[in-house]
């Protein structure tokens, strides 16, 4: 089953959303850009640990000094605040970079042109509360692609389940302890390539970033049939 008129239509909407949100961001003081303030990257070798977090923390965490470079398989503890006065810290296990392809992914979804000008990809991650607060239903605003103009890119939100790869915020009850395997859906505008996914929480956070080899779609998980059935209930909200 083709997913209703309506979804395919909302959907066609969020995606072109996002692609005008992340194309903007170069120029925009409220989006980030992907480099670093004082550089396009940065190393671990020159980040340098801090005695004091960037944002308060619970007693025994240690957060991941910002300019971190990582490999896939990699954890970083990080902390960010999803809403004023509430700081989220997690750790987060990026494990696996996929390419795909919307004939391969999205079949039943109508796309409109922008979409289908841009590159889709999968980014599958682990992610941990490590901090005191309640973080059910928060997105991961800030985990972001680069793409090759080194641009961040925001992950996509579906108006409907999303088999394939959900995109969805993180699960309604999410407090201290609790542990989620995400997947997230970017879409590169102007057929970019993935070259890194970027923790930035804002313009003067010195990026942590996760390097690796991009993978074909995950062996096992849904497909063509997952996706065609993702009309009948709703699913991650933006």
């Amino acid at each position: 089953m083709r997913p209703p008129r309506h979804a395919r239509a909302v959907l066609a909407g969020l995606l072109a959303g996002s692609l005008l949100l992340t194309a903007c961001s170069d120029d925009s003081g409220d989006e980030p850009d992907a480099g670093g303030s004082s550089s396009p990257t940065a190393g671990a070798g020159t980040a340098s640990a801090s005695a004091t977090p960037y944002l308060p923390v619970p007693d025994g965490v240690e957060l991941t000094p910002q300019g971190t470079e990582l490999e896939v398989g990699e954890e970083a503890v990080v902390a960010y605040e999803p809403r004023q006065g509430r700081v989220g810290v997690l750790g987060i296990e990026v494990q696996r970079l996929e390419r795909t392809s919307f004939k391969e992914s999205f079949s039943g979804w109508q796309l409109d042109a922008a979409t289908k000008k841009s590159n889709p990809y999968f980014v599958r991650a682990t992610v941990t509360n490590e901090g005191d607060s309640d973080l059910g239903g928060m997105r991961l605003q800030p985990l972001y692609i680069v793409d090759g103009k080194n641009t961040l890119i925001e992950h996509s939100s579906f108006a409907s389940r999303f088999d394939p790869c959900p995109s969805a915020p993180l699960p309604k009850k999410f407090g201290p302890g609790k542990k989620a395997d995400v997947c997230l859906v970017y879409l590169a505008p102007g057929k970019g390539e993935l070259t890194a996914v970027s923790f930035r929480p804002s313009q003067e956070f010195n990026p942590i970033t996760w390097t690796g080899e991009l993978q074909k779609v995950k062996k096992g998980g849904p497909g063509k049939k997952g996706a065609k059935k993702s009309g009948k209930s709703g699913g991650g909200k933006g």
